[in-house]
């Protein structure tokens, strides 16, 4: 006969003695120090001398204090003090109960909560999942706990009471920001901590830890958008997740793994495809893939025939996408004629007064002009399809295998939009076939290297793998000179325009850029007909 021995027999006593016949307990009594009667056995001092009858025992004390202190009282003696649950509670088979702790009628305790011992959930509150409920506390009469709080040692929940998610410090997040949305993509309650990632020069990047049973594990990207620079992150966010989607089907068609070859985009807890934070600023989210590594220069010939063979086998991929579906994210992005003009108006207007420290890149730029319309008008000729294409083609933008070398994932897929199959190309030649990354100071230490080039145009053309038509193989050298130039102009324009676009670590960052990208240029005209010659050998 299962029987139990109850510390306090006042009104609290009395509801769990009625609990306690409900689930099975044949002989219920009391030890109190000022109710008498019947099954009144004893005062609360005597509970060791009744142990040897009684081995089970629980205090339904309604004080906070007094409940937690009798329960631990009852723990050291050796009795067992089990939870009491009454029969019309849902308590989730993942939440965890602790000793002497009481569940009351239609109480709802939910997944992935934890209450610890000598705890009072009193009758109709709700304890929602992930929260955790201190020793000795009491949720008092229909309050709510809401998920993921933290219920302090004692605290009395008042009944009604509604309370809010409790937030927790995460090493690492050092403004309101930056924790709001690791809330709201769902990290905040279980993240290990956050640090700066990467080396990029438009957004804000994060690297995620989480706990894991083998130590903090580096799990997720969560990055700050430039909203300066995207002005529509939805429609950033649309053609990414459409483009991503896409491509893990056709990974599993080609047998590959589509959760290490494509991104995978994470929506916020509300389902959205991004999250937008006080200042009006996006923040989104991606897994991240380990064992995979990142070169910001070639280090090798191989990393750069891998870098085209992977840009060339992400448009063939991207083949029967319709690329008139994409948001055009940054309007004429790729567009060297509205470029050039862009820096015309710049150079005249002059607003930070810089034109004078810059005449030699200004002058060098001008004489330029006729060269910028070479592919514009190629495809507004029809002569060039547009395609779906990345149009951030660097080196850094592909993740490489840390095992075996080879490309493994196409990254920062902001710019994915219809564009020339030059272009992408192009990017990627006037990045990673130079000598000397595109800040160097020191000019001397920056060339076109031809011979990554060569290795560039081999791997491109067997990723894309027979999808280009011949005009646009024949453009591509005119792609690479073409990108270098326009990027130079670029970095000039925002330069003369006091640095609004690109991320800059000194007031002549840009200029130092400018002066890199117009030396590439200059090498590559050079050697142009060179250029041309491989293409067609390869081909």
């Amino acid at each position: 006969m299962k029987s139990l021995l109850i510390l306090g027999a006042g009104g609290f006593g009395q509801m769990i003695q009625e609990t306690a016949r409900l689930i099975g307990y044949a002989k219920v009594v009391f030890l109190d120090d000022a109710v008498k009667g019947e099954d009144v056995i004893g005062k609360c001092c005597d509970y060791q001398a009744f142990l040897g009858e009684y081995d089970t025992a629980v205090a339904a004390l309604g004080d906070n204090g007094m409940r937690l202190y009798w329960t631990e009282k009852l723990m050291e003696a050796g009795y067992k003090v089990p939870a009491i649950i009454h029969p019309s509670a849902v308590v989730s088979p993942s939440a965890e109960i602790g000793n002497g702790s009481f569940i009351m009628q239609r109480a709802v305790v939910n997944t992935h909560t934890v209450i610890e011992h000598g705890v009072l959930v009193n009758s109709g509150a709700v304890v929602d999942h992930d929260s955790h409920v201190a020793k000795g506390a009491h949720i008092g009469l229909g309050s709510v706990v809401k998920a993921n709080c933290n219920i302090d040692v004692k605290r009395k929940v008042e009944a009604g009471e509604v309370v809010f998610s409790t937030r927790r410090k995460i090493d690492g997040v050092t403004n309101r920001n930056l924790e709001d949305a690791l809330y709201a993509f769902g990290f905040g309650n279980q993240c290990s901590y956050v640090k700066p990632f990467g080396q990029g020069h438009i957004n804000e990047t994060y690297a995620v830890y989480m706990p894991t049973e083998a130590g903090d594990e580096f799990a997720y990207i969560l990055q700050r958008v430039n909203n300066n620079v995207f002005k529509d992150p939805a429609g950033v966010m649309e053609n990414i997740f459409g483009v991503t989607e896409y491509l893990r089907n056709v990974i599993r068609e080609e047998g590959g793994d589509p959760d290490r070859e494509t991104l995978s985009c994470i929506k916020t807890k509300a389902g959205c495809t991004y999250f937008e934070d006080s200042e009006g600023q996006p923040w989104r989210c991606y897994h991240y893939i380990p064992n995979s590594v990142c070169y910001q220069l070639v280090e090798e010939p191989e990393q750069f025939y891998q870098s085209g063979n992977s840009f060339g086998h992400f448009l063939k991929q991207l083949g029967n996408y319709p690329a008139s579906s994409l948001k055009e994210t940054i309007p004429d992005f790729h567009n060297t004629v509205k470029r050039f003009a862009n820096f015309q108006r710049a150079v005249k207007r002059d607003i930070k007064n810089r034109a004078i420290t810059c005449r030699p890149e200004v002058k060098f730029a001008l004489e330029r002009e006729a060269d910028c319309g070479v592919l514009v008008k190629q495809q507004e000729e029809g002569k060039l399809p547009l395609r779906v294409t990345h149009n951030d083609t660097k080196l850094n933008n592909i993740l490489f295998d840390a095992d075996t070398g080879k490309g493994l994932c196409i990254i920062d897929l902001d710019t994915i939009m219809p564009g020339l199959a030059a272009n992408d190309f192009g990017d990627s030649i006037r990045f990673g076939a130079a000598t000397a990354e595109e800040d160097e100071r020191n000019l001397d230490l920056m060339h076109f290297d031809i011979s990554l080039y060569e290795m560039y145009v081999k791997g491109y053309l067997e990723g894309t793998d027979g999808v280009l038509t011949p005009e646009e193989i024949e453009s591509l050298p005119w792609g690479a000179r073409l990108m270098t130039l326009e990027c130079g102009m670029r970095f000039l324009t925002d330069y003369l325009e006091g640095d609004t676009y690109f991320k800059t670590a000194y007031p002549e960052h840009n200029l130092v850029r400018a002066r890199t990208q117009f030396r590439l240029v200059d090498e590559m005209e050079q050697q142009f007909e060179k250029m041309q010659e491989i293409v067609r050998q390869y081909c």
